[in-house]
């Protein structure tokens, strides 16, 4: 008899251990397969991002951007910055000013950096000869274009009074109020706070020149 209840005894206490752990398991597995909210993918995460880059842009030449597609607000939050604006056809000179100077793999592998890029419409202001000399110049070419690159992110709150060391060393200078802001007191922001998946960009209508 003793043996008997012994026995019962180990068997219930056994069920008091096992049952709330298939419960338990039973309870994890609902969670898993019902209730349990799924994860936004990744290409959702990067649609999100695109339409917050595009709604945070300002300026009036931001109406050219086009509407859709890889040159597109959305298109370019999604790439490096030196990819994104090989596929936007206002900076297609600046484009083939970065390949020239081999700075395509070091701007797309930075991060957080601030980019002020002239436009086509800002490299037709340099007389072409002059415009040809740079771009033959592999070393002078590098200096200019590293003076438009600040390493840190500098956005439109940024923008009022500041001044910014760039990748060239020396400073470039920003100020303005509401949408319209000036860099190094001449160059007009066009188009600023444009969003890539490592930079922040403003579109500018002036090649900028470092200090001699």
């Amino acid at each position: 008899m003793n043996t008997i209840r012994a026995s019962r005894a180990l068997i219930a206490a056994t069920a008091a251990v096992v049952l709330p752990l298939g419960l338990a398991a039973c309870g994890n597995d609902d969670d898993a397969g019902g209730s349990k909210k799924s994860e936004p993918s990744k290409s959702q995460k990067k649609e999100d991002m695109g339409e917050d880059s595009a709604m945070s842009t300002f300026g009036p030449a931001c109406a050219s951007v086009p509407k859709s597609g890889k040159g597109s607000f959305n298109g370019m939050a999604k790439d490096p910055v030196a990819t994104a604006a090989s596929n936007n056809p206002e900076l297609s000179t600046l484009v083939a000013a970065v390949k020239k100077a081999g700075l395509v793999d070091t701007l797309n592998s930075s991060k957080n950096i601030t980019v002020f890029a002239p436009t086509n419409d800002a490299f037709k202001k340099i007389p072409k000869a002059d415009l040809d000399k740079v771009m033959s110049d592999k070393k002078m070419l590098t200096k200019i274009l590293t003076y438009h690159v600040v390493g840190k992110p500098v956005g439109k709150d940024q923008l009022k009074d500041g001044t910014f060391t760039t990748l060239e060393k020396d400073k470039v200078t920003t100020e303005g109020s509401g949408d319209s802001y000036t860099v190094n007191g001449s160059a007009k922001i066009g188009c600023g706070d444009v969003t890539t998946a490592n930079a922040t960009v403003h579109l500018i209508d002036t090649v900028l020149m470092p200090p001699k």
